[in-house]
This record gives structure tokens, C-alpha cells and sequence, in this order.
């Protein structure tokens, strides 16, 4: 794609400034692995040593062990940096937990408070455009990672400060405007160039290319349970939202060829375009991947136009890492850090592949192909493991994207600069944009290959195929002993699953609600899927599809949907329309509940048989078998509640029991029977969870799927109750995820 290639070209034509004769090792490389080993270390993870000690076997294997001293003092630095950024003020900490009205900028991500210097995230993010904002809410302390593949708010705030920048650390909850006004100045003049004239759908897409603002995009949709934002992801084009790269390469692209055109002396052309980098920088902030662009592209701007010649790539590229992770050390574990990066080593490998393509193909096409190629296979691990899933279509995706896209970025520039005048430009604009969108509604259809967690013998099995890769492109080995390396890393990573495949209890912390897997070899069934009463917030397709990712889960046999509320089965419809699922299980068929009739138009979209429940159904594969203990389907009751699936789940002697909202009696009038683990009804409600069922089922263990609430969940009542049988309570909003093995 053109993007790629842009840089590819500027990579594999850098040559040597920053590393001393060929064939040596450029210094800022040990210097660069001693800063992330150092910072590593800092944060408490002991293999920061291994990396701080690679990179002085680097400097000594070069031959130059004065370069190890480099890398251990890279390592201090890198270990004061993280300990400085860690040892920040935390100014909000007196208010935590009270109401309060804020007011402060917004800038589309965080709200900047001048007294107290400090930033705060609001939750929901409140849709009005960056500016003066007066906001009232609740502080509260961001949470952590919850379930498989979900969000690590506590992290990525904590990566979100530097040195220099106050690193958030509160939230805002219950966000509600009071008042707004939008920004002006430049910034402002500059984001009405960009939308002036445009769709709805089409002005969120050029903010999010040009300006990194991608929260009017997140809101599209091309249809119903189709989100802009997830078909991006699926056709491997989300990296065109996140300003990198791709975007400095075309826009100093676009200067050096009109002052070319205008016939401007060979040092000023680049010396003008690197001038135009440190505003560039400063009109759209600061981000890992464009920071790293704007310096890596600012030293071979500066080398052309002092006449010093070319930089060698990989020096420039760890020098870029080592002044972006001294200023913001956190960013190390920034996933738009990895990516860009890996995604820069690759690329300078590029003119090696397309040497390797076929000769009468011509160079602007088989440039291109490789970049893209290799920026997608070295970004592989990051992408796979985060978001659980790996575009199918990315290659032809990205070729017809980034064609488009090297007219698009620096147009919608050009309108940003005419503020309200672009209508005279917008027209092309519009255009480019809707084919843009267009190309990614197409490719984002596509299927895609589903990946679990990415752990440590991936990780190295992927190292070791990566390492084979680079010395057949460099013709150290043959390509069968690279192929060969690949299929024995293949096979090693997909044996521990195949010989012992996951038999467990998933419990997910879906916050207020239920949603329940259950698998083991041949069998992957889902009770609930979570939801959001009052709010928008798509729990089936950000929470538990990530989640279910993660832990390998490619297809699910039957989904249950216990009953019509909201909290248990507003997210099945984001499940099914995203996951290969064989049956949907229900037990009453409302006809005027207006979420179980969103679940079912879902199911006939995707052709998923319904199966309407009773008493005595039972599936049972492996040694696991589910029996159905409710509804008998004789009559119903008019309260949901009454009307849930309840089931038992029994393996080898252990047996569970997952009761829906069950209220007392009708809980105790199904017979469970005795159990090891019982799934705490309604969520601990007083109603729920009585002594009947206590007494006769005995269990070892209670469950309970509960967030932050106002019922009062769980009742100190139900929890007195089971303390009195002697059984041990596990809560999902004190634990996360629980995980329970099956015998």
C-alpha cells in the first residue's frame, strides 16, 4: 500500500550516518535494548534483564564491548525514566469517590484540568466536539483487565503520561455536559476544513485520518450490527485511523514534490518539510506511532538536506524508540508503540522481498506488495493476541486503501488549511472518502481467523520462524529449512491444544449480568451474554466476543438465552453475529420483548436454528452433559424471572447447577440435587439463593456474577444464608473472570 511503501522506500534506501563502517553494529541499538530492559526493570518484570543483557551480547558479538557500556547505561537510563514517571503526584486522589463538576479541554480523549494540573477520563465519553467543556460526574479509580482479552483501563492510562505530561489516573463516571464550547484557534479552523460539507459518516472518517479522532467514527454504522469501526478491523485497514507513518510519508511527501514543482533548491525542499513537522505535531498530538514517524522522519529529512547522505535504518529507528521511551517509558507497553514499531522492522525489509517477487512484475507493484506483506507479518503476534483475530483480506485491502489513501491524506490536509472554505475542495474530498469507505464495508465481510492469547512459547515459536524468515530474505538459508521452520513452530504451538483441550467453567465479568462458558473437547456452549440497561454499550461485541477470543473459542454449539432482560442476553446478538454458533437455546418466546426479538432477528440473519427448551433436555459430549431442569413450558408466569433456563452442568462426579433469575420457590422446586458449584440466582438477590436450595443442594461452592449496582447485589441476607451451609463465595466483581476446571 502506498503508505507502506512510502516508508519502505525511505528505509531500505537509508544508508549509514548513525552506525560506524559496514557490517557494524549502528550504536543506538545496544543502546535502545539496555532502555527497554531498563524500564522493564523498573516495572517490576525480571526479563528486562534478559533484554538489557542482549543488548550488550549484541555490542560484544559486533566486536566493539565499549557498546555494552552503552546498553548498560541505557539501562539506567530507562530504569529512572519509569521510576520518575511512576513517582507523578496522583492530584485527584483527595476527590476520589466524591461528585464533583469539572471543568477543563477536552480534547476528544481526556478532559485537561489546570487546577489541580492533572488529566481524567470520562465515562461514557460525551459526544460533543473537543473544546471547553463543564462536566459533572463521580471519581472513581479505573479498573483493570476483567475478563480474557479485555480492556486494561489501569494500564493504558498509566501509558497515556510521561515526563512531561500528567499520566491520568481517574475516571470521570456518570459524565454528564453541562456545557460545551468548541475549540478555536487553529485546531479548531482546522477540524471544520475537515468536515465542512461532509456526511455525518464521512466527516467522522477524514477527523479520524487526519486529526487521529476516532470517536465520531466509532459511532458509525454501514448497517445494523455492522460497525464501521469492526469492518476496518476486519479488512486489516485500522492502522489508516491511527496517524503513523503512513500519513507523515504522504503529507512530506506532498511538500517535497510542490517545491520540487515550484523548482525550490534540492537542501531547501527538505529542509521546508522538515520544518513542517513539529507543527504537524503539534495541530494533531502526540502518539506513540506518530511520534516515532516525526522523528524517524525528521533524521532522514535532516540527513538529505544537510547533504550527510543516507541513515541506516535500524539505528534511526532505535535512536526514534529510545527518545519516545525516555519521554513516555510506559509507552513500551503501548499495543500502537509495538505495532509501529514492528511494523517499521519489517518494512525495511521490503526491497529484499520484492527482489524475490517475480522479475516482469513491475517495481511499483511489487514494492508495495511486500511492504504490506511484511508490515502485516511482523505486527502478527501484537495483532493476533490483542484483538483475538487476523484479517484474511488484508493484502488486497490494503492495496486498494492506500491507493486511495495517498490522495486522501494530503487533500483532506489541504481542506483542513481552508477551514470553512474547503467546500471548494470537499467535493473531491467527499468522494475519495465514500470510495474509502466503500473498499472497507467490502473487505470488512470478509472472514477472519479467530486467534486465542498469544503466550510465551508463541511468542518464541514466532521469534524462531521470524529469525528463519530474515535469513532466507537475506540468503543465509535455503527456503525449504525456512518453510520447514515454520510448520515445526506450527505444529509445536498447536499440539498442547489438540492432546489436552480446555475443559472448564468460564464464569465472565460481564459487570451487572450473567454469561457463563462451558467446553471441553467438542463442545463450546455460552449461557448469557451480558448487557447494559440504560446505556450503549455493546457488552456481546466488546466484551465477550474479545473474551471468548481469547481463550481460543472459534465457534460455539449452542448459545442459551436464559430469559427476556436485558442484563443476560442483550449481548448474544452481537455473539451471533459475529461467531459461527450451531444453536440458539430459549425457553419462552416473547413476542413483545423488544431485546429477545433483536436476539432472534440475529439468529435468522445468521441462520442459527432456535430451539425452544423443556424440562429433560440434555446434550452430553466428552463426559460433560447439560440437562435442562426449567422451563416445563406447561404454563408461564408473567415475570421473566420465573420463566428462566436453568441447567446442570455434570463431569465425572462434579456437578453444577446455572439458575437464570430463579426467585424462591421456584428454585427450590426444580431439584437441583447435590452440588459442588452453585451459580447463585438473580445475582445475589434477597429473593433468590433461599434455604431450600441451600439445604438440599449442599454445595461446596457459590458463584455469584455481580457488578457495580443499586439493587443491593448481592444481599447480605443470601450472604449470610450461604455462610451458614459452610460454602465458599466467589464474586465476579471482586475476582474478574473466575475460571473453574472440570474434572
Amino acid at each position: 500500500m502506498t503508505g507502506h511503501s512510502t516508508v519502505a522506500s525511505a528505509a531500505s534506501r537509508t544508508a549509514r550516518s548513525t552506525r560506524a563502517p559496514a557490517g557494524r553494529l549502528a550504536w543506538p541499538v545496544p543502546l535502545a535494548f539496555g532502555v527497554m530492559g531498563g524500564i522493564l526493570l523498573g516495572l517490576g518484570v525480571w526479563w528486562g534483564a534478559l533484554v538489557l543483557l542482549a543488548g550488550t551480547v549484541f555490542a560484544v558479538l559486533d566486536g566493539r564491548t565499549a557498546l555494552a557500556g552503552l546498553a548498560l547505561a541505557g539501562g539506567g537510563l530507562g530504569f529512572g525514566a519509569e521510576r520518575l514517571n511512576a513517582a507523578q503526584p496522583d492530584r485527584m486522589s483527595p476527590w476520589v469517590g466524591a461528585p464533583v463538576t469539572l471543568v477543563g479541554d477536552w480534547d476528544g480523549q481526556f478532559l485537561r484540568l489546570s487546577d489541580p494540573p492533572a488529566r481524567v477520563a470520562l465515562s461514557p465519553k460525551p459526544r460533543v466536539l473537543p473544546g471547553r467543556l463543564v462536566v459533572s460526574g463521580r471519581l472513581v479509580r479505573p479498573e483493570g483487565r476483567h475478563v480474557p482479552g479485555g480492556f486494561d483501563q489501569v494500564a493504558w492510562l498509566r501509558g497515556q503520561g510521561g515526563l512531561f505530561v500528567p499520566t491520568p489516573t481517574i475516571v470521570l463516571v456518570a459524565a454528564r455536559v453541562r456545557s460545551s464550547t468548541p475549540e478555536g484557534g487553529v485546531r479548531g479552523w482546522f477540524r471544520r476544513g475537515l468536515t465542512a460539507g461532509l456526511g455525518e459518516r464521512q466527516a467522522a472518517l477524514m477527523q479520524a485520518i487526519e486529526l487521529g479522532d476516532r470517536n465520531e467514527i466509532r459511532r458509525e454504522d454501514f448497517a445494523e450490527g455492522y460497525r464501521v469501526q469492526e469492518a476496518f478491523a476486519r479488512a486489516g485497514l485500522s492502522h489508516l485511523m491511527a496517524l503513523s507513518g503512513q500519513n507523515v510519508g504522504l503529507l512530506t511527501g506532498a511538500v517535497v514534490w510542490l517545491l520540487s514543482w515550484l523548482r525550490v533548491p534540492l537542501g531547501w525542499r527538505y529542509g521546508a518539510a522538515l520544518l513542517f513537522l513539529a507543527p504537524y505535531l503539534l495541530l494533531v498530538g502526540v502518539s506513540p506511532s506518530l511520534l516515532r514517524a516525526v522523528l524517524m522522519g525528521g533524521a532522514v529529512l535532516a540527513g538529505y538536506a544537510l547533504g550527510r547522505g543516507r541513515l541506516d535504518p535500524y539505528g534511526t529507528l532505535a535512536l526514534a524508540a529510545v527518545l519516545c521511551l525516555l519521554l513516555f517509558p510506559r509507552w513500551l507497553l503501548d499495543v500502537g508503540f509495538q505495532l509501529s514499531f514492528l511494523a517499521v522492522l519489517g518494512l525495511t525489509l521490503s526491497a529484499r522481498l520484492a527482489e524475490r517477487l517475480p522479475a516482469r512484475w513491475p517495481r511499483w507493484l511489487r514494492l508495495p506488495l511486500a511492504a504490506t506483506l511484511l508490515a502485516e507479518l511482523a505486527t502478527l503476534p501484537v495483532i493476533a493476541g490483542t484483538f483475538g483475530q487476523l484479517p484474511l483480506v488484508g493484502l488486497p485491502a490494503n492495496l486498494l486503501a492506500g491507493a486511495l489513501m495517498a490522495a486522501l491524506v494530503p487533500l483532506g490536509f489541504v481542506a483542513g488549511l481552508l477551514g470553512p472554505f474547503a467546500l471548494a475542495v470537499n467535493w473531491l474530498t467527499g468522494l475519495l472518502a465514500s470510495l474509502l469507505l466503500g473498499v472497507v464495508a467490502l473487505f470488512g465481510q470478509a472472514p477472519v481467523l479467530t486467534w486465542g492469547t498469544v503466550g510465551a512459547g508463541g511468542c518464541v515459536a514466532y521469534g524462531v520462524t521470524a529469525l528463519a524468515g530474515v535469513l532466507w530474505l537475506r540468503g543465509r538459508v535455503r527456503a525449504p529449512v525456512a518453510l520447514g521452520t515454520l510448520l515445526a513452530c506450527a505444529v509445536l504451538t498447536l499440539l498442547p491444544g489438540l492432546l489436552r483441550p480446555a475443559r472448564e467453567l468460564v464464569f465472565l465479568d460481564v459487570g451487572q449480568g450473567d454469561s457463563t462458558l462451558i467446553r471441553a473437547r467438542g463442545l463450546s456452549v455460552l449461557v448469557d451474554g451480558g448487557g447494559s440497561v440504560g446505556s450503549d454499550f455493546d457488552v456481546g461485541t466488546r466484551t465477550v466476543v474479545p473474551a471468548l477470543r481469547a481463550l481460543g473459542v472459534r465457534a460455539l454449539d449452542v448459545v442459551v438465552a436464559t430469559h427476556a432482560d436485558t442484563d443476560h442476553i442483550e449481548g448474544l446478538s452481537g455473539v451471533l453475529r459475529t461467531l459461527p454458533v450451531g444453536e440458539l437455546w430459549i425457553g419462552q418466546r416473547k413476542t413483545d420483548d423488544p431485546v429477545l426479538a433483536e436476539l432472534l432477528q440475529a439468529a435468522r440473519e445468521r441462520g442459527v436454528p432456535v430451539r425452544e427448551v423443556r424440562r429433560g433436555d440434555r446434550v452430553s459430549v466428552d463426559g460433560v452433559t447439560l440437562t435442562v431442569l426449567w422451563p416445563p413450558g406447561r404454563f408461564w408466569s408473567t415475570q421473566d424471572n420465573d420463566n428462566s433456563v436453568a441447567l446442570t452442568v455434570e463431569s465425572r462426579g462434579f456437578r453444577a447447577a446455572l439458575l437464570g433469575d430463579l426467585p424462591d420457590p421456584a428454585e427450590a422446586q426444580i431439584g437441583v440435587g447435590k452440588l459442588d458449584l452453585l451459580k447463585a440466582a438473580h445475582h445475589g438477590s434477597r429473593h433468590s439463593t433461599g434455604e431450600a436450595i441451600l439445604k438440599e443442594s449442599t454445595p461446596h461452592d457459590v458463584l455469584i456474577s455481580v457488578g457495580r449496582n443499586t439493587y443491593g447485589h448481592p444481599h447480605p441476607d443470601v450472604l449470610k444464608r450461604i455462610g451458614e451451609v459452610g460454602a465458599k463465595v466467589w464474586r465476579t466483581d471482586q475476582l474478574g473472570t473466575v475460571r473453574w476446571p472440570l474434572p
